[in-house]
């Protein structure tokens, strides 16, 4: 006899999951329901259940976090979706658990849910690793303008005088202020001789009075300071360890303009090592949200924003778009030039971004390596056929053109 392909809609929730199960023939029929909290033995209970009753694929959607234990606990014995919870919206004043569980298992066999990208179990902890180094450099970034705050409220002027004020004269300085030092010459002493400011322009700047209080919280963010510097080089030597098995795709992403060692250890645990969860490079771009949206209504569009996708990639490829743009002889500074008149600035690098995005696509995804076509870079073929188009447009104007090699080239 023929088994059944029997599916499961998990509404999850903090505290308790609502479970209802319906067969893939007859999606209409609701076949058992089931309620369970969200403990361990509860979430194995719920394991040893699903598989009883011959459950194959399971589709859950939930808000936050809460997903996470109930995807572990499921993950190896069935096959395992995750909604986007905006794809499974209710009428309003027709919303319940397992209403909202069965109309997610329905909607999942009519192929009208959002279903979000998750890595397996490998890539999921290179994600925790390189997110969790972003989330210190933000910590530190916060600090650096807390310490920068409270030193203008003392009427000392240290962040105008050099360049960084965590820098090696920086934490001299402001090791100095936090043991008591006042002497505004001897504060001054501490800078290195490659700093741009004067000894007296530095000393001005740090004669401002600085109160006890103020001592006391500047030495506790310093401190914070240097355990997030360690904890950040940890990560990264972590990292680094990681993605020991993988140092052939980083190289080759590295030679991306605008993209170095630390983007590319970020992009692999996003992107898989091989981007092989995505077919197309468009497919990639809309995930990742740098393609352009579109709302259509009645023939028209309006609005071609694009969607919020996924932001550690995002915000990696407008860093490397800006970087692309800055190096010299490359493809994308000439795009980014000749698009900048007609779409502006920030239109214009994000156009560049999508174009790096489709370029790392097929760096990973089809393994190769990138060639720059920029105007230094062309070869000669391509070279010789936009000299041939431009003689070509200079005829239809009206002008004589003959083409000639300077002497010492080669046509």
């Amino acid at each position: 006899m023929e088994s059944k392909l029997v599916i499961a809609g998990i509404d999850v929730h903090k505290r308790m999951l609502a479970v209802v199960l319906v067969e893939a023939d007859n999606p209409q029929k609701e076949l058992e329901r089931r309620k369970f909290a969200t403990g361990t033995r509860a979430l194995d209970a719920c394991a040893a259940w699903l598989e009883s009753q011959g459950v194959s694929v399971a589709v859950m959607e939930s808000t936050a976090q809460y997903w996470k234990p109930v995807w572990l606990a499921l993950e190896g014995k069935f096959l395992l979706h995750l909604a986007q919870a905006q794809s499974n919206g209710a009428p309003r004043g027709r919303k319940s658990d397992f209403v909202d569980a069965l109309r997610l298992a329905r909607r999942f066999l009519a192929a009208e849910l959002k279903l979000s990208y998750v890595p397996d179990e490998e890539q999921r902890g290179w994600r925790c690793l390189a997110r969790s180094k972003h989330q210190l450099r933000s910590q530190r970034v916060r600090l650096q303008s807390q310490i920068e705050a409270l030193l203008e409220e003392s009427r000392i002027k240290l962040s105008s005088m050099v360049s960084d004020l965590l820098g090696a004269t920086g934490r001299r300085i402001l090791g100095a202020l936090v043991k008591g030092e006042t002497d505004a010459e001897k504060l001054a002493a501490l800078a290195a001789n490659n700093v741009k400011a004067s000894r007296e322009e530095l000393a001005d700047a740090l004669r401002g009075p600085m109160q006890p209080a103020h001592r006391k919280v500047l030495g506790m963010w310093l401190e914070q300071v240097e355990m997030i510097d360690r904890q950040i080089v940890d990560l990264h030597l972590e990292l680094g360890k990681a993605l020991r098995g993988h140092q052939e795709p980083i190289a080759r992403l590295c030679e991306i303009p605008g993209l170095k060692e630390d983007a590319a250890q970020q992009i692999i645990p996003e992107l898989g090592p091989g981007a092989a969860v995505f077919e197309r490079a468009a497919q990639m771009a809309s995930w990742i949200g740098v393609c352009p949206g579109r709302e259509e209504s009645a023939g028209e569009s309006t609005s071609n924003r694009s969607p919020k996708g996924n932001r550690t990639m995002r915000r990696l490829l407008n860093q490397i778009a800006w970087g692309a743009v800055r190096t010299k002889d490359c493809f994308f500074k000439e795009l980014f030039h000749r698009l900048v008149p007609r779409l502006g600035v920030h239109k214009a690098i994000w156009a560049v971004a999508h174009r790096i995005a489709k370029v790392i696509w097929k760096v990973l995804h089809d393994n190769v390596r990138y060639i720059e076509r920029g105007p230094r870079a062309l070869d000669p073929q391509v070279m010789k056929r936009r000299v041939t188009a431009l003689a070509r447009q200079m005829r239809k104007l009206g002008y004589t053109v003959e083409l000639k090699p300077l002497a010492g080239t080669t046509e």
